[in-house]
């Protein structure tokens, strides 16, 4: 079985992909090409995706049973002892963090607290 999902890519990518495998959502193919298949659609999907995303997950002889692959996404797939896991970036390299506005050190509230000043 074999699951490509494309977000904001081009349509002529979509109607190429509807030659080997069904679209069951808009943007969502499943199917059951051979590997050989499955990997040109892939390369296929890399080159016309433009400015789009795309995901593959495909049945494997694995521990998991499946492995994906991912084209310009933030999370990637990192390979721990045998099991294929996904990499999310705890932030978004394009904004700053939610911490970063924020004051270091001591509020004025703790500190007349901590010091019993009003």
């Amino acid at each position: 079985m074999t699951v490509i999902v494309l977000t904001n890519c081009p349509a002529g990518l979509r109607g190429f992909l509807t030659r080997w495998l069904l679209e069951i959502s808009a943007g969502v193919f499943i199917g059951n090409p051979s590997a050989r298949i499955r990997d040109i659609l892939w390369n296929e999907v890399q080159q016309y995706a433009g400015q789009g995303r795309a995901l593959l997950a495909h049945t494997t002889n694995n521990e998991q049973g499946y492995t994906f692959r991912t084209f310009d996404h933030t999370w990637h797939p990192k390979d721990h002892e045998g099991l294929t896991l996904i990499h999310r970036p705890s932030h978004d390299p394009q904004t700053p963090p939610e911490n970063s506005s924020k004051k270091s050190g001591w509020s004025k509230a703790s500190k007349r607290r901590r010091f019993g000043g009003k």
